[in-house]
């Protein structure tokens, strides 16, 4: 539940709730195949929920239209900024993560700073000052489960104003915002793959349902094995596990043959696009493509 977010589950359908996967697409790049190679992958595993695909403004028309020919619901937005500010993020496209933001409506701040160093993953092996109370959670924003809300995204945008922007952008301000209330999800459905050499000991490999292809050269249509760490045997059998997937015509989207197996109630594309309003016009500024 998010920050003041009255508990309004909303009903439609016969009573299922509306629900869907969101991801979000900016700039011409490699990163369109992503989206395909998310898409037949929740077809694979008999999804009933669709995918939303919110992109910005520089998305070329033919990705829009690949992505729609995959049976994904594209909806445009304008993206969002962060106050000026001379932050050198830790990558350079980060800036343009912000417009993640605007799927709610439908670092850590720069206060006091540490020089502690502590693990989430391994807390039996450093020492957490007593002083400082419990340590703080830190979730990868890449991956989680949340309830649009009308009153948290005006709350969003009003906190982003006001907040200076910290190195890992959108990432660092959602920790921030939500960490009183946001419950973490297990490894196994958000598998960010520095776990496997950093901390393999917590992972179950054969468990996982989700894979997060964040690390350094893990992308699987621009993989090359030459960036530290991806010659593992586990980094070569997830990437060759999406390749898989990607290539696997019987799982390209054909609306005359809807999956028998599949709830056709379970959600309606009507209701989901009128959850996310249209937004005032913001002047739009290309940034970096990280395709």
């Amino acid at each position: 539940m998010a920050p003041g977010c009255p508990s309004t589950a909303s009903k439609v359908n016969g009573g299922y709730s509306r629900k869907a996967f969101v991801t979000f697409l900016a700039g011409n790049g490699g990163y369109v195949k992503g989206v395909v190679g998310l898409t037949k992958g929740l077809r694979k595993v008999k999804s009933v929920y669709p995918l939303v695909v919110v992109i910005l403004p520089d998305v070329p028309r033919e990705h829009r239209g690949i992505m729609q020919s995959q049976g994904c619901i594209v909806r445009e937005i304008e993206p969002i900024y962060p106050p000026e500010n001379q932050v050198q993020f830790a990558m350079s496209h980060f800036i343009i993560n912000y417009s993640k933001l605007r799927i709610w409506n439908k670092v850590w701040n720069q206060s006091r700073q540490y020089s502690i160093s502590y693990c989430q993953q391994c807390p039996d092996k450093v020492t957490w000052p007593a002083e400082m109370g419990s340590p703080l959670l830190y979730f990868n924003a890449g991956m989680f489960v949340f309830e649009p809300c009308r009153f948290t995204y005006e709350r969003l945008l009003q906190t982003l104003r006001i907040t200076p922007p910290t190195t890992f952008a959108e990432q660092d301000f959602l920790n921030m915002f939500f960490q009183n209330v946001y419950k973490p999800i297990p490894v196994i459905y958000n598998l960010v793959l520095a776990m496997l050499w950093r901390h393999p000991e917590n992972v179950e490999l054969n468990k996982v349902k989700v894979a997060n292809y964040c690390a350094a050269g893990s992308k699987p249509w621009r993989y090359t094995g030459k960036e530290d760490n991806m010659q593992s045997e586990d980094i070569k059998m997830l990437v060759a596990k999406w390749w898989d997937i990607y290539n696997d015509a019987s799982l390209d989207f054909n609306a005359e043959k809807p999956d028998p197996e599949a709830d056709q109630t379970a959600f309606s594309k009507t209701s989901i696009m009128a959850s996310m309003l249209d937004q005032p016009e913001i002047p739009y500024i290309p940034a970096p493509t990280a395709a």
